[in-house]
């Protein structure tokens, strides 16, 4: 089977629905301030009944957020957090990459069916006696880091113990998509890969942005091949000029043929929206494959 890919995901009416409520929609300022950002990130959670856990894996400190009481299940979805605010400018990097926006854990917040916990990344919503290890460059040149991935499969192993779960899916928004796909390369647990607006191709995302190359970083592409069997759904924004489709369509030229991954383009969808809001209909969808490409 060749790597798959569907031009239009959801049905006129419900690309309608979803128009409407974009359109009736009351949008707040994101907080911007540090303290802001953490609470907000704490209040999302709570108000769901969730709590906040730190994981000590190694290097780092990471944070994750998972509902209470923990469930004991047999397979695990794990959201995997973007890069968050990394910087300030094109020359300024940001004290602390605690996303203005949060999108893996409203993703994480909205999974519709079965058990799920969101993974923050290094350094992201920590207190400051946390942040173990919080040079800026894990959120700039080496934010998929060997070291930082490393973290990531360790924090994954204390959730699954807790969660006494045998397989995983994991979901990476935006950078989260590179981790998650890194991860996964190296593990034997991963029953399916979703990445949502990911950044599964940086040396090409860096040449399209004219952005310097994340030198200390590890390049997803080169696990590709390793993963041409694991079951993968890939989702773009059409009109997400920050991560398009192009660049996951690249990821898929990279992957044996046949390959087990496909990729959704979604109209009216960019970096940020509507991802949340729709999640609840987005997601179990996912369960069939995409039209063969043309």
């Amino acid at each position: 089977m060749k790597a798959t890919l569907a031009n239009s995901l959801l049905a006129p009416p419900v690309r309608l629905v979803l128009a409407l409520m974009a359109a009736g929609a009351t949008s707040a300022c994101a907080p911007t301030g540090l303290e802001a950002r953490r609470t907000e990130a704490r209040s999302l959670a709570a108000h769901a009944g969730w709590e906040r856990v730190a994981i000590d894996s190694g290097r780092f400190v990471l944070i994750a957020h998972r509902p209470r009481p923990v469930q004991r299940v047999e397979r695990l979805s794990v959201y995997i957090e973007g890069d968050g605010l990394a910087w300030l400018s094109r020359s300024e990097p940001s004290r602390d990459p605690t996303p203005l926006d949060p999108v893996a854990l409203g993703l994480a917040l909205r999974h519709p069916s079965g058990a799920a916990v969101h993974l923050g990344r290094p350094c992201q919503f920590t207190l400051d006696m946390e942040r173990r290890n919080c040079s800026n460059k894990y959120w700039t040149s080496h934010r998929f880091a060997p070291e930082v991935v490393d973290s990531i499969d360790h924090a994954l192993d204390r959730i699954k113990a807790d969660h006494g779960a045998q397989a995983l899916e994991l979901v990476g928004y935006s950078g989260g998509g590179a981790i998650a796909a890194l991860v996964a390369a190296r593990r034997d647990d991963v029953e399916r890969l979703i990445t949502v607006a990911g950044n599964l191709d940086p040396a090409a995302w860096t040449r399209m942005h004219r952005i310097t190359p994340l030198e200390g970083s590890l390049d997803p592409v080169v696990v590709a091949p390793a993963l041409s069997e694991l079951e993968q759904i890939h989702l773009s924004g059409a009109k997400d000029r920050e991560l398009p489709a192009e660049l996951a369509q690249g990821w898929l030229r990279h992957l044996r043929s046949p390959s087990a991954a496909s990729l959704r383009i979604v109209p009216d969808f960019d970096h940020h929206c509507c991802w949340v809001e729709a999640w609840p209909m987005l997601y179990p969808g996912l369960a069939s494959r995409a039209a063969p490409a043309h």
